[in-house]
């Protein structure tokens, strides 16, 4: 049995942006994540949640959408004041809600004077692995996911939101990556469960479809550079175009979402210079999803389903 590895371990490099120390969402400064994972039992599933600091003093963020058929709670707040004033959290679908409440609680519990908050809360279907019509999400696991929130670099592959997903044909997960500019940081977390043909610096690796249907990509974009909702929106698109590089088919039944936010409350960032975030957005994005399947482990679940891991060898060296 092949062990997980992040896809710049097997000698594919995406792009020519170079990372952060550690590859991932939290080498934005501020930017912390955490996750519960659900296993057994006809389980796989889970909670990942994306802390940053300032989030109570709302920050800049905007919303992209690839296609619709999803729940992402919280979204059209985010576009009318180009903010988000909670941590972001992912999760499998018939839990999105139960995530939302508790959620919600765990903020009220932090500040006695609210009256109003603004949870933003995706998902994907992962019903293929896991019972997802028991909604085993409990106040508790949102909130040890919350409470244990680190900068550390994130679980990937079958850890949290991720533990019962599927991509291109091949066990999927959560998977994540950034690059760095001389201005600031970008980096991105995903929640990976689509269809299409995986491909990797333009290679197809073909796979047996697990599901024709799609079931939707969930991604997250932080940055530290000073951009405001507009600019931010704009980066989020990138962010969903992303998915094409690594073969998404972009299926009528898949909910495909970017949210991007900004620590950096000042903006002032000319368009001009957006060349630079663009690419660090779509390189960390494609980065991010494959890291998703080279981490992933062949996983056996629900009704005695299986998805498996994609083979290493598949991948290895390819430029």
């Amino acid at each position: 049995m092949q062990n997980p590895r992040r896809v710049r371990d097997l000698g594919v490099v995406v792009g020519t942006l170079p990372t952060g120390p550690l590859n991932a969402i939290t080498d934005v400064p501020g930017v912390r994540v955490g996750q519960t994972t659900l296993t057994g039992d006809g389980l796989n599933t889970g909670v990942t949640a994306i802390v940053p600091d300032g989030y109570d003093e709302t920050l800049p963020a905007a919303v992209a959408v690839g296609n619709g058929y999803g729940k992402l709670i919280g979204t059209t707040q985010v576009d009318e004041l180009g903010v988000i004033e909670t941590p972001i959290l992912l999760t499998g679908t018939l839990s999105t809600f139960r995530v939302a409440d508790a959620l919600v609680t765990w903020l009220l519990d932090r500040n006695p004077r609210a009256t109003s908050l603004n949870p933003i809360v995706g998902e994907t279907n992962d019903a293929y692995l896991s019972d997802i019509r028991r909604r085993p999400i409990t106040p508790e696991h949102v909130h040890a996911a919350l409470d244990t929130a680190s900068p550390a670099l994130p679980l990937e592959g079958c850890a949290g939101a991720g533990t019962g997903t599927t991509a291109l044909g091949f066990k999927a997960g959560i998977g994540t990556s950034s690059r760095t500019l001389a201005s600031g940081t970008v980096g991105a977390i995903v929640q990976s469960n689509f269809s299409g043909l995986l491909t990797v610096l333009g290679h197809p690796i073909p796979a047996t479809p697990v599901d024709a249907d799609g079931n939707s990509c969930m991604i997250v974009v932080a940055t530290d550079l000073p951009l405001d909702a507009r600019q931010l929106a704009r980066l989020a698109r990138r962010a969903v175009f992303a998915m094409g590089r690594v073969g998404s088919d972009f299926a009528p039944g898949s909910g495909d979402y970017a949210i991007a936010f900004t620590t950096n409350r000042a903006p002032g960032y000319a368009d001009a210079d957006l060349r630079g975030p663009f690419q660090a957005v779509t390189e960390s994005v494609e980065e991010a999803l494959l890291n998703s399947l080279t981490m992933a482990r062949t996983t056996t679940g629900h009704r005695n389903h299986t998805a498996h891991a994609v083979p290493h060898d598949l991948i290895r060296g390819l430029t």
